[in-house]
């Protein structure tokens, strides 16, 4: 995966300075957003794959398909993106580029995995603890995972806090074979 992110942090970078200087961020955020879905949908993943497919016929279609959500520099990346046979990085360079933006503005992106549905209150106790802990915005998004059988695991960047049941099982039971 790693080949991949590094094919797409260029045009994420490339995107990511010309919509701060078009002071257009949030528009450049939505349109890569949906291009990085319309690119991961089932039948259009296999158009774009379909070699039968002419790379003009690509363009027309995911143009058509975003005409609306694209302004004239979203086209022109679509375009590159087919030349040089890159449009299934679309999710990747969206996730760089939302990576970019959340650094610009002083925010990290936290994904809280939990067994059960948490309370409003424990989630903001914990986001502020976080916000503490990085000294910058906390962007949390809860996902709920009864695999971890209790506890939370924590993922905010390359820092992963697990302090799951199923960790602490897991740990044991090296501890135990050792």
């Amino acid at each position: 995966m790693a080949e991949i992110s590094t094919i797409a942090r260029p045009y994420a970078v490339a995107a990511f300075n010309l919509a701060k200087e078009k002071k257009a961020l949030k528009e450049w955020s939505e349109m890569l957003g949906f291009l990085a879905q319309v690119s991961q949908d089932e039948r259009m993943h296999t158009f774009i794959n379909d070699s039968k497919v002419s790379d003009e016929d690509r363009e027309k279609a995911l143009i058509k398909i975003a005409a609306k959500r694209l302004n004239a520099y979203g086209e022109n990346l679509i375009k590159l993106l087919i030349e040089y046979k890159r449009l299934n990085v679309l999710p990747e360079i969206s996730q760089a580029f939302e990576a970019l933006k959340a650094t610009d503005e002083g925010t990290l992106e936290a994904e809280i995995i939990v067994a059960s549905k948490p309370t409003d209150k424990e989630i903001d106790t914990l986001v502020k603890s976080l916000e503490k802990k990085f000294n910058k915005k906390i962007d949390a998004k809860v996902t709920i995972d009864e695999a971890i059988i209790g506890g939370i695991k924590v993922i905010v960047g390359d820092t992963v806090i697990d302090a799951s049941v199923r960790e602490q099982l897991q740990n044991l039971a090296y501890a135990l074979k050792a």
